[in-house]
């Protein structure tokens, strides 16, 4: 039989917090920004019961919390912890495919079709959760998607089998609003054709409905298999020695506000650039990931002469595509990727450690100038070296 595991962290980057402050247990808390543009990111199960939820503008979240209490994002403190929690999940097993600093999938069947499985992962669980203080749920089934549907059925601290068998009484009564793969933006609409729940998207979806069919385009036919008990359960599990670096975020609401779209590029270059500086790996071509509302991926990529591991070059880069191959469209999720990834110790060309910082100093410089040409839209700025460069040419000409 196969298991595919899904593990998720109970509002992680606010147990986060708790841990790192246990003062602030039991309190509502939550992990964004303050202001008219703060969102809340995650929150505790005490600042829920007020209404506060992901993706809530912090203004409202105060109005309906005013006690709450609002920390900001630390990402790599997360993803100090987060692989911490991954790299004992590998203490059980290595077919894991890591999806967010949150989350990741792992393929147990070799395991668990030779145990009580049930018992397996709940000692598991019991045993990661008392050696790093943080809860996290299971869900369990034949496809990530029903692994997934498992993992949110019950928090925290939950553990849930769901299999083909198990989908009409467990998924049918849910709201389509919680369905995986159903966003805020679908959700209204489907509720316009008359699906409330996942049964009732279920039965249009066995009795070939043409409207859906029309409405949802090719996504209709992966909604059928999942709510079928197939599709994907493959695990991609990283190697060792990866030869890339990458991660992705969906957002909490789909969005065209540049502003937000270049600030979660941002934390994505901050995130990539940790791990990478953790792995020893420089790396020398820069990914980027948009997945627009209809589920098109655009994929685009840069490389160069100098590998790096620099946030500041990773977000540089990162945005120069973006700003070349965005359309204006309504994006779901972005991602950012480190490719071609190298040892400093292996480089062919070793430099003496002076010339290596003088290189880091005129870099950092280069991209400076280079972020003020791009928001001022005009190549204004140039280094003292290149002015005279240019002056040495034109006397040259001259001659």
């Amino acid at each position: 039989m196969k298991y595919i595991v899904h593990i998720d962290l109970n509002a992680f980057f606010a147990n986060a917090e708790i841990l790192r402050d246990p003062s602030l247990k039991g309190l509502p808390l939550a992990i964004g920004r303050n202001g008219r543009s703060g969102i809340i990111s995650t929150c505790t199960y005490e600042a829920r019961k007020y209404g506060v939820k992901s993706g809530m503008p912090t203004f409202m979240a105060l109005k309906a919390c005013p006690h709450l209490i609002i920390r900001k994002e630390d990402f790599a403190y997360y993803h100090a912890l987060s692989k911490k929690f991954f790299d004992s999940i590998r203490k059980y097993t290595d077919k894991i495919e890591v999806a967010s600093v949150d989350e990741c999938f792992a393929d147990m069947s070799d395991i668990l079709n030779e145990v009580d499985a049930k018992r397996y992962l709940k000692r598991m669980q019991d045993n990661i959760q008392k050696e790093l203080g943080l809860t996290f749920s299971i869900g369990v089934g034949p496809s990530k998607f029903l692994a997934k549907m498992g993992s949110d059925y019950q928090k925290p601290s939950g553990l849930t089998f769901i299999f083909k068998e198990d989908i009409t009484k467990l998924l049918y009564p849910l709201s389509i609003d919680s369905m995986y793969g159903i966003g805020k933006k679908s959700a209204p609409k489907l509720k316009a054709l008359g699906i409330l729940t996942i049964g009732d998207l279920a039965t249009r979806l066995n009795a070939d409905d043409v409207i859906l069919k029309n409405h949802l385009g090719k996504f209709y036919y992966t909604l059928k298999e999942w709510l079928n008990g197939e599709g994907d359960a493959e695990i991609n599990d990283e190697p060792s020695d990866p030869k890339s670096i990458g991660h992705s975020i969906t957002f909490m609401h789909d969005t065209s506000d540049e502003n937000e779209i270049e600030d979660m590029f941002l934390k994505l270059s901050k995130e990539v650039s940790q791990r990478a500086k953790n792995e020893d790996k420089l790396g020398k071509t820069i990914q980027i990931v948009m997945k627009k509302t209809d589920f098109k991926v655009i994929n685009k990529s840069i490389t160069f002469n100098k590998p790096t591991n620099d946030e500041r070059v990773i977000f540089n880069r990162a945005m120069q595509l973006f700003e070349k191959n965005y359309d204006g469209s309504l994006i779901r999720l972005v991602g950012v990727t480190l490719q071609n990834l190298i040892s400093p110790r292996d480089m062919s060309v070793q430099m003496s450690l002076f010339d290596y910082q003088e290189h880091e100093k005129e870099n950092e410089v280069r991209l400076l100038i280079n972020e003020l040409n791009r928001k001022m839209e005009k190549p204004i700025l140039k280094r003292a070296g290149e002015l005279l460069k240019e002056k040495e040419d034109k006397k040259n000409r001259g001659n």
